[in-house]
């Protein structure tokens, strides 16, 4: 995967290409991550990527020709290796990122993810140059870098090789649209606490029953949302019912 990053404090990625399950992954070619600075795109002394919006009203906005060039070039660094690029704007009032989201994102062959700053960015370059907005959350952040560095975490992970053992991912929470289980480790006891016995039981089909029931729990009292929608299994069902 060829990944292009459009932002003004590209020395924030550090964390996301220096450390980690990401920083492995990088090494190991799983995934290419271009920085570009908009402010290599612009004509003046100043290097000027902002100014006041039309209109009125408080901060700056985000100029779209600095924008707009940058992009450009990004999009046509991808086509020239024969990929198809998919330009994404961080953004609160894009589309919820899911896990749904997440697995249709990271079969693209190329991404160009444009982080913004300021009040936004002008209309007109999100309409012509930008194909989707995305968003973490219903929040404001000062920036788009840590939304860009949350959706290639959550990419990445999911890309084959990326995690010591394959099957992690397919184990996480929200992949069957459940909370994940609870996890246990040494000691055995742990302030009074005793490690469920089932857990340590060796009997492979009761412990598997009890994590998917611990998990049916779990999202019922935490994420009644993702069990409203959720069809249950027979099995689903009978576990939950047991529990009353």
């Amino acid at each position: 995967m060829q990944i292009e990053v459009i932002s003004l404090f590209p020395e924030m990625f550090a964390a996301l290409t220096e450390h980690g399950i990401t920083s492995r992954a990088r090494q190991r070619g799983l995934y290419q991550l271009n920085l570009i600075n908009p402010r290599e795109y612009t004509q003046d002394v100043h290097h000027t990527v902002d100014d006041r919006p039309y209109g009125g009203g408080p901060g700056m906005v985000m100029m779209a020709e600095p924008l707009a060039a940058a992009i450009k070039d990004a999009k046509a660094s991808l086509q020239a290796r024969g990929l198809t690029p998919t330009v994404i704007h961080l953004s609160p009032r894009g589309q919820p990122l899911t896990h749904e989201k997440v697995m249709a994102l990271k079969d693209c062959e190329g991404l160009v993810l444009l982080a913004s700053r300021y009040e936004g960015v002008d209309q007109r370059l999100l309409e012509s140059l930008v194909d989707e907005e995305v968003s973490i959350g219903d929040y404001v952040l000062s920036g788009g870098e840590l939304p860009a560095m949350v959706l290639l975490d959550a990419i990445i992970r999911q890309l084959p090789g990326a995690l010591g053992d394959a099957d992690s991912a397919q184990e996480d929470s929200f992949v069957n649209g459940l909370l994940d289980y609870p996890h246990y480790t040494r000691p055995e006891v742990f302030e009074g606490l005793a490690v469920p016995p089932v857990l340590l039981s060796g009997h492979h089909a009761k412990i598997r029953q009890w994590r998917l029931q611990q998990s049916l729990l779990l999202t019922r009292a935490k994420r009644p949302d993702l069990l409203a929608e959720r069809q249950l299994t027979k099995e689903e069902a009978r576990l939950l019912k047991d529990v009353g």
